[in-house]
C-alpha cells in the first residue's frame, strides 16, 4: 500500500506500515536510531551522543530516520511515550521497517511509513512541515 508524503511543495510515495495521517514539523535524524537509549522515555528528547538531532524532542513531530538499531525495546518505549503524551506524530524510516517498532506503532496508533522514493533525511530539514496521508 502506498502512502503520500508531502513537504515544501514536494511529494513522495512510501510504503505504509501503520495506517494513519499526520501533519507536523519534522525531526530529521540521519543514520541509525534506537528508541531504547537514544530517546528520553519521559520527555521524548533525543539524548544520543553524537546524534545531529540531539536536544530535539520527537513529541508531536514526524520523526524521519534512516534505520533502527538495537533492541526490541523500541516497542515499549513508543508505548511509554504515547501514555505520557510524548510520542511522535508519525514515523518515517528510509530503510525497511523494524517489525518490533511496527508493533509499538500499532499499539500506540502512530502512523508509520517506510522506504520512501527519496532520501528524506537528505532532502528535508528539521522543522519542515511534513504531511502523511493514506491514498
Amino acid at each position: 500500500m502506498n502512502v503520500k508524503i508531502e513537504s515544501s511543495g514536494k511529494s513522495y510515495s512510501a510504503r505504509r506500515v501503520v495506517r494513519g495521517s499526520a501533519s507536523a514539523p519534522a525531526v530529521v535524524c540521519p543514520g541509525s536510531f534506537s528508541f531504547l537509549g537514544d530517546v528520553d522515555m519521559d520527555t521524548g528528547e533525543i539524548i544520543a551522543a553524537g546524534n545531529p538531532a540531539r536536544g530535539q524532542t520527537i513529541a508531536g513531530k514526524v520523526l524521519i530516520y534512516t534505520e533502527t538499531k538495537g533492541s526490541s525495546g523500541g516497542c515499549v518505549v513508543l508505548q511509554a511515550l504515547a501514555k505520557k503524551g510524548k510520542a511522535p506524530a508519525a514515523l518515517i524510516t528510509i530503510k525497511p521497517a523494524d517489525y518490533n517498532l511496527a508493533e509499538g506503532a500499532i499499539l500506540a496508533r502512530i502512523p508509520f511509513v517506510c522506504e520512501p522514493d527519496g532520501d528524506l533525511t537528505a532532502e528535508l530539514a528539521t522543522g519542515d512541515i511534513v504531511s502523511i496521508s493514506d491514498d
